[in-house]
């Protein structure tokens, strides 16, 4: 089985130096463009999901073409990445957190692959929205890689391309919210119907709007390069050099989708 970066903001290359093999992938819901990496120790699959000149806005995205070509080529594991703004004065621009949950305000998104086709009615469980095997695996590993994670955070997805209004973000921060980002759903949520032990890293980029400085989608990107390359490096140590996991976290990764 093959393993899985998927790029957000910022984050259209895996390693810039290193020899990787193009190649599309057909779906029913469309052709996928990734990169591959080959070694030894096996094969790591890279997916930008904003396209590989970082052109394809959030409520764009073909969610389910992306899932769906991870899913065609044999990938069992990915690792994502987010850029988010911060709500949580804990959480400050610059710093790394992981996603533990969500709440989905998005709008217009076709959010499942369960259309019922083959006359079965399908529900995919959401209490553990990303694996908890694969998040402390990364905790665990980040302190080698020099990278400092701050928290676990709320991850609340909006529709985009516009930002938060400060009311909307006021709300946010009232019902939980720690960060605010565009594209976390539907993506976990086809990773979790496909049977795919997924975990979601978030990078803080900027303040939400009303809550600390505001700054320029420029920064943004320049934020979310410097961060790369750590947590890229430490997403291909854990997929290359496995550790010895601990049996006591469990997952329901594979096990999540109920079929009436």
């Amino acid at each position: 089985m093959r393993k899985a970066i998927i790029g957000g903001t910022g984050i259209c290359s895996l390693w810039p130096n290193q020899e990787m093999k193009e190649t599309t992938v057909e779906t029913r819901y469309g052709t996928v463009s990734v990169s591959i990496f080959s070694s030894d120790q096996g094969e790591i699959v890279f997916l930008p999901r904003h396209g590989a000149d970082n052109s394809i806005p959030p409520h764009l995205i073909n969610y389910r073409a992306n899932i769906a070509a991870l899913k065609g080529l044999e990938v069992d594991q990915a690792y994502a990445t987010f850029a988010v703004g911060s709500m949580n004065p804990r959480y400050a621009v610059g710093e790394v957190v992981v996603i533990e949950d969500f709440l989905d305000l998005t709008k217009n998104r076709i959010q499942t692959f369960c259309d019922g086709e083959d006359g079965k009615i399908r529900h995919v469980q959401m209490a553990e929205p990303f694996c908890k095997r694969m998040t402390q695996n990364f905790i665990a590993a980040s302190f080698g890689h020099g990278i400092t994670v701050r928290g676990r955070a709320l991850y609340v997805c909006t529709e985009g391309p516009r930002y938060e209004t400060a009311a909307e973000v006021k709300m946010y921060r009232h019902i939980g919210g720690d960060v605010a980002g565009m594209t976390l759903v539907p993506e976990c949520v086809l990773a979790r119907e496909a049977g795919m032990h997924y975990a979601a890293v978030g990078l803080v980029t900027n303040w939400c709007t009303g809550f600390g400085d505001g700054r320029a989608f420029k920064e943004i990107v320049h934020t979310a390069e410097k961060n790369k390359e750590k947590v890229v490096e430490a997403f291909m140590d854990l997929f290359l050099n496995p550790r010895e996991e601990d049996e006591s976290i469990k997952c329901t990764c594979e096990n999540s989708m109920l079929v009436q």
